[in-house]
C-alpha cells in the first residue's frame, strides 16, 4: 500500500499513522518519557455527540487531503482559512477520528489569550490555602492528642498539584503518536500571539519555570502534572516538555487579518472555499441522508445567493432540517427559509429570494 496518502478522507478509522515516515532532518524531535496517547473516549467532552457527528459527516475536498498530508509528512502546522461555516473547524475532528489520534485538544482563541494560556496555568492562590490546610492538620495531634486525630490527610502542598497543562502544553508532551489540536480562530488574537507561537511549535518544545525551580527538591527532578482534557497526570522531567511525535496543529481563520511572514513559512496553507452542488449534496446527505426534492431546490437557492453576499453551510442544513420535520406548507417552508439563509453580516430583511 502506498503511504501517500495517510489521510483519505474517506472516514474510515485506520492505523495509517503508523505508516508515516520520518521526519524531515530539521523536524525531528526526541522528547521523553515516552507517552501512551490517550483514549479516544478519555476526554468526555472530546466525545461528545455534537463533535462525533462533525468528525463522521465531515466531507473532505481532494485539495485538502493533499494539504493535511503535507502538514503530517512535514511536521508542520495546518493554517486553514476561508469563510465562516465551511468547515475549518471540523476538519481536525476529521482527521483525529480517521488516523486514531485520540481525543482533540481545543484552544479557543479570544483577544485577550496568550501563549502562557495554551502551554499551562498555575493557581499560587489554591497552593497557599494547602500549606495552611497542612499546617493547621499538622499542628492538630499537639492540641488534641494523636488517638483523637482523624485520617492522614494528603500532602498537596507541592508545586504539581497545582499547575496543569493547556491544550497546546498538552499536544507538546511526548506521545508515541501525535495529539491532535485545534487552535481555534487565530485571528481573534493580540497581534502579538502568532509571533509568540512561533518558537514553540518549530522547536517543539517549552519549560515551566515553577517547575525548574521545584526539581532541585525531588531526587530525580520529576514530577505529575495534570494534562488538559483527560486531567490525567503526566510525568515532567525538570521542567522542561519537548515532544516526540510533533502533534497535529490546526490553526482556523476567517481571513480578517494577515498573518506576519514568518508565521506564515511555518505553517502548510490550506484555502477552504465555498462548495459546489456536488459537493452541498454530499454535505447534506451526510449530514441529513439524500436531500428531496425540496431540499435539491433550497441548494439550488442557496447556491444563486452565494454570489450576492456570505452563506454559511449550515444555515442551509437548518433550513433543510426545518422542512424535514416541521410539517410546514410550501409557502410557509419558503419565508422560513428566507429568514434563515440572510447573508452574513446583512439584515435578513433586505434578502429575498
Amino acid at each position: 500500500m502506498p503511504l501517500w496518502p495517510v489521510y483519505t478522507g474517506t472516514n474510515a478509522p485506520h492505523d495509517g499513522i503508523e505508516r508515516l515516515p520520518p521526519p524531515p532532518p530539521w523536524r525531528a524531535f526526541d522528547g521523553g518519557p515516552l507517552l501512551d496517547p490517550p483514549d479516544a473516549a478519555a476526554d468526555r467532552s472530546a466525545v461528545s455527540p455534537d463533535r462525533v457527528h462533525r468528525a463522521e459527516t465531515y466531507r473532505a475536498t481532494e485539495d485538502t487531503v493533499q494539504l493535511v498530508n503535507a502538514a503530517l509528512y512535514l511536521r508542520r502546522p495546518l493554517l486553514v482559512t476561508g469563510p465562516p461555516g465551511t468547515g475549518k473547524s471540523s476538519l481536525v475532528y476529521a482527521v483525529a477520528r480517521e488516523l486514531r489520534l485520540g481525543p482533540v485538544l481545543r484552544w479557543n482563541i479570544t483577544s485577550r489569550s496568550t501563549l502562557h494560556d495554551g502551554l499551562y496555568s498555575y493557581d499560587p492562590l489554591s497552593r497557599l490555602y494547602a500549606a495552611r490546610q497542612q499546617a493547621a492538620h499538622q499542628a492538630a495531634p499537639q492540641e488534641t492528642g494523636p488517638e483523637e486525630t482523624g485520617p492522614e490527610t494528603p500532602d498537596e502542598t507541592g508545586i504539581e498539584h497545582h499547575l496543569r497543562l493547556g491544550p497546546l502544553g498538552t499536544a507538546l508532551l511526548p506521545y508515541a503518536r501525535p495529539r491532535a489540536l485545534l487552535i481555534d480562530e487565530i485571528d481573534k488574537s493580540d497581534l502579538d500571539l502568532p509571533n509568540d507561537l512561533l518558537n514553540v511549535l518549530e522547536e517543539g518544545q517549552y519549560q515551566i519555570p515553577e517547575l525548574v525551580r521545584a526539581a532541585r527538591l525531588t531526587p530525580d527532578g520529576t514530577a505529575r502534572v495534570a494534562a488538559d482534557g483527560t486531567g490525567e497526570a503526566v510525568p515532567v522531567v525538570r521542567g522542561q516538555v519537548r515532544c516526540r511525535a510533533f502533534p497535529f496543529v490546526v490553526l482556523t481563520s476567517n481571513g480578517e487579518r494577515e498573518f506576519p511572514p514568518a508565521f506564515l513559512r511555518r505553517c502548510v496553507t490550506l484555502r477552504l472555499h465555498r462548495p459546489d452542488d456536488g459537493h452541498l449534496a454530499d454535505i447534506v446527505r451526510a449530514h441529513l441522508g439524500e436531500p428531496d426534492a425540496y431540499a435539491q431546490e433550497l441548494i439550488g437557492r442557496f447556491l444563486d445567493r452565494t454570489g450576492a453576499g456570505d452563506l454559511a453551510t449550515d444555515q442551509l442544513l437548518n433550513a433543510i432540517y426545518l422542512a424535514r420535520t416541521s410539517n410546514l406548507d410550501t409557502g410557509s417552508l419558503d419565508q422560513l427559509a428566507e429568514r434563515l439563509m440572510p447573508h452574513l453580516g446583512q439584515s435578513a430583511q433586505t434578502d429575498v429570494f
